[in-house]
């Protein structure tokens, strides 16, 4: 397929979409960042009507673009509308408009190679320094030649199912590993896909060049139909950005979908009367979630199994639920900052004695904190885990609370070594791709609140 083909089947899919929204406003008053984003008083009509103008031509008044630029992704703007429409995905070609109309093609590529060398190179080193070269075989990652990417299948045989990774959850390696134990345990099979030879395509996207994100995600489409039964996702970015944009564009210009790929927790969800029996050791824990709604039903499939657990009480913090995942909130960074730190506090106060998140951003964000506040801060994985009697170290937690890049460094030296990574760019990622990576400053002041930066 060319690119040009997708291009043009894109083009056709927003156009359908325009013409069927109303701008009756519906999406804008049900979306929860419009304040935080700087919306100010504009009427929700004039905003989505703006919104239009800007997918349209690039231009639109400010309110609009503020409302795009802000977008975290929360979903329920989808709900909200009555006619179809997905609101969250006109705002994703909103802002490729407004990257398309602020620079010309050779720029936005530029960009678009910048960023993705940046995710490429702290996804590969930062995992090159947790694990061992059979872990990262395990997870599709060859570190020779010699080496098989990760499957439970013979070769030529195709499996039940690939497991997609998406990048950026090879630097918390111990979560995909985690699932890769659960998909064993239920006798699953499966090939893992993932990292950067298999990109989704966004990073592209959001500079606007979407020629090279077509291509890109159409070439990892195609690589991922490998699966009898589909694709099972974890990252939460990756599915939305192929379910919402690729597979809809691929079906129009193919007449077909090559596969339908559904988010790991869901997944789940339809195995848990099997992997119930597998819950056996009790987790005396009381916990609460860290909850991102962005793609339905997952924070309700996360809870559930949590309440399988033995052991397990879930407290709610009674917090908002915001954003895709922890990183969608990074425009609007004040509000992320005080809603991590609202969270806290309702975690202290409620006496918890863990804060559980679902996705590997969020677990990025906020796992240093452990070292300030009195409970932990895990995955909902290290819990399943726990119960089945798995365990693989969060390495990511522990050098993360380092916070000394020298040392980190220093504490990977056999595996820097044994995976010929480079210890000067070692470094370097682990200040980009790790330390940078703090949204709410680490420690605590004379009054329990984070001290300043």
């Amino acid at each position: 397929m060319t690119e040009v083909a997708f291009e043009s089947a894109l083009s056709a899919r927003i156009d359908d979409m325009l013409e069927a929204c109303t701008k009756c406003g519906k999406c804008v008053e049900i979306c929860p960042v419009t304040g935080p984003a700087g919306v100010g008083a504009a009427s929700p009509q004039d905003v989505i009507s703006g919104v239009l103008d800007i997918v349209r031509t690039g231009e639109g008044p400010d309110a609009s673009r503020a409302w795009a630029k802000g977008c975290a992704l929360t979903g329920d703007c989808i709900t909200a509308c009555d006619y179809g429409v997905n609101p969250r995905f006109l705002l994703a070609m909103a802002r490729v408009k407004m990257a398309r109309h602020s620079s010309d093609p050779r720029e936005r590529r530029r960009k678009g190679v910048e960023n993705f060398r940046l995710v490429a190179d702290g996804t590969n080193v930062l995992a090159r320094m947790q694990l061992s070269a059979d872990e990262l075989t395990r997870l599709g990652q060859k570190v020779n030649q010699r080496l098989e990417s990760g499957s439970t299948v013979a070769p030529g045989e195709r499996p039940d199912f690939v497991f997609y990774t998406g990048c950026n959850v090879l630097k918390t390696p111990h979560i995909a590993l985690t699932a890769l134990d659960v998909m064993d345990a239920l006798g699953i099979t499966y090939k893992v896909m993932g990292g950067p030879s298999h990109c989704c395509g966004v990073v592209q996207a959001r500079t606007g060049d979407i020629e090279t994100s077509g291509r890109v995600a159409t070439n990892s489409l195609d690589k991922l139909a490998e699966g009898k039964t589909g694709v099972i996702s974890w990252c939460a970015s990756c599915h939305v950005q192929f379910t919402e944009t690729t597979l809809p564009t691929i079906e129009k210009v193919r007449g077909s979908r090559p596969f339908e790929m559904t988010p790991f927790m869901l997944f789940l969800a339809t195995h848990f009367e099997e992997l119930a029996p597998l819950l056996r050791n009790p987790v005396p824990l009381k916990i609460a979630l860290h909850k991102h709604p962005g793609i339905k039903g997952v924070v309700e499939a996360a809870t559930k199994l949590l309440q399988m657990v033995p052991g397990i009480e879930i407290v709610d913090l009674h917090q908002p639920a915001v954003g895709l995942m922890s990183n969608f909130l990074n425009a609007l960074p004040d509000y992320k900052r005080g809603l991590h730190l609202a969270e806290l506090e309702a975690a202290e106060a409620a006496g918890i004695d863990a804060l559980v998140a679902i996705y590997h951003p969020d677990h990025r964000d906020l796992c240093a904190h452990e070292r300030d506040w009195p409970f932990k801060i895990i995955n909902v994985l290290d819990i399943v885990a726990e119960s089945m009697g798995l365990s693989h170290e969060d390495s990511f937690k522990r050098l993360k609370i380092m916070q000394d890049a020298d040392a980190i460094v220093a504490d990977c030296k056999d595996l820097i070594a044994a995976n010929d990574v480079d210890p000067v760019q070692a470094r370097e990622m682990v200040v980009k791709a790790m330390l940078i990576d703090q949204p709410l400053p680490l420690g605590r002041g004379r009054e329990g609140r984070p001290a300043a930066s």
